[in-house]
């Protein structure tokens, strides 16, 4: 399969995940990177779909590119003891071990039919780059950890990196955490985040340490501090979140700030807790799924925290009313509304970011189980090929090379470190 030119259509799919339902045997036209129309019509040069799927193109809204080279260096460790040992390699890494496991991280991903995805590490730059050479939309930019870089230095690089903004790159600020910045960084973050206009990504109520640690700083829980300092509204996005109060969830709601979930991350690092998923779409907060990083994980498959979330939620609560169409949504839909694009969706107007899924291995298939059949049985790896503004930058075969050859390197660094 080669597209060369748009317009194009894609046809013949057997199922459409579209904004109307699922649909059947049509063809979807893609002009100048976006949805033109789905029906019967045929413009210009053709894609077979037959014997596939068509859906909304994946956002992974919480992950850690650059710690690729550490995948399965510290596993089986809650995340206080894992957090030491990492950050003890981290203040030795090489730009060149971030690279490198950046641009792995983004070919897995691509390859997993992940079309967007927000960063959180220290090299920003790279994913400049990389967003550019594969084709993936990604938002990134510096990292505020006082530990890691004086504050004043990360200022000066979320200055630079807010004049990289590209059709494939959009700037954001990363705050680690609050107990691993001072007040005076966390207000400095909030300054370029008015001045510049640019969304605050942090990680929020993550653990109960860190619970009882904020409120020993601040006398409030995390999100309270957030609030009480100007900083939760429309540009905040805040990832985890397994143990925020009700009374938070309101001021989330109020602030129209936005919410990433990590389910795999914070079962295997225990950081116990539970994020009621419920509670959140019923106050019409904007909520979208995370990977969490390699190392954390150690997947880097959408597929997989759909069907993690519905489960943990029927698991804590004894009831069915989170389900397959739910995840869908935060996989896709509220990903990009996240990010401020008009895309997740398979509907004439929306950005031509999709994805085409063999379903081979998912059948019996039918309109009525396609929702459930790819949440509980699909994985990434039953991607066959990843579109972005309707360019092919993923099909099944491609990189296989590069793949190799990243895999290798990086397999030398974590050998150096042992």
């Amino acid at each position: 399969m080669e597209i060369r030119h748009q317009p194009y259509t894609i046809t013949n799919c057997d199922f459409v995940l579209s904004s109307r339902g699922v649909l059947r045997h049509v063809n979807v036209v893609i002009d100048e990177g976006k949805i033109q129309s789905i029906g019967r019509e045929r413009v210009g040069d053709e894609l077979s779909c037959v014997g596939m799927t068509l859906a909304p193109g994946l956002v992974n809204a919480h992950t850690h590119t650059g710690m690729m080279y550490l995948r399965g260096y510290s596993d089986d460790q809650e995340l206080g003891p894992w957090l030491k040992r990492v950050w003890e390699v981290e203040s030795r890494a090489k730009e060149e071990w971030m690279r490198l496991s950046s641009e792995l991280s983004i070919i897995e991903m691509l390859a997993g039919g992940i079309t967007a995805f927000i960063d959180m590490y220290f090299n920003p730059f790279d994913l400049v780059q990389l967003s550019t050479k594969y084709g993936v939309r990604a938002a990134a930019g510096p990292t505020f950890l006082d530990s890691f870089k004086d504050p004043h230095e990360i200022d000066k690089e979320i200055r630079e990196v807010a004049r990289k903004r590209s059709p494939t790159f959009s700037p954001i600020i990363n705050v680690h955490s609050l107990y691993a910045v001072s007040r005076q960084t966390l207000l400095l973050a909030k300054q370029l985040m008015e001045e510049l206009d640019l969304p605050l990504h942090m990680h929020v109520s993550e653990t109960r340490d860190e619970l009882f640690e904020v409120k020993r700083l601040y006398g409030k829980f995390p999100v309270e501090v957030l609030a009480s300092e100007g900083i939760l509204g429309s540009r905040t996005i805040l990832a985890h979140l397994g143990w925020v109060s009700s009374w938070e969830i309101v001021s989330i709601a109020s602030s129209k700030a936005r919410a990433v979930h990590c389910p795999t991350s914070n079962m295997k690092l225990a950081t116990g807790g539970f994020f009621p998923i419920n509670e959140f779409l019923q106050k019409g907060i904007t909520l979208a799924l995370g990977t969490d990083g390699p190392v954390s994980n150690n997947s880097l498959d959408i597929f997989r925290e759909m069907k993690q979330a519905v489960l943990l939620q029927r698991h804590g609560y004894w009831e069915a009313s989170v389900g397959a169409r739910h995840v869908l949504k935060m996989g896709s839909q509220e990903g990009y509304k996240l990010l401020g694009l008009n895309g997740g969706e398979v509907k004439e107007g929306a950005l031509a970011d999709l994805i085409l899924i063999d379903n081979k291995w998912l059948r019996p298939l039918t309109e009525a189980n396609l929702e459930s059949s790819l949440v509980y049985l699909a994985t990434g790896r039953d991607i066959s090929c990843t579109l972005v503004e309707g360019k092919m930058v993923y099909q099944r075969g491609d990189f296989d090379e590069e793949i190799e050859s990243l895999q290798e390197r990086l397999e030398r660094i974590q050998e150096s470190l042992n």
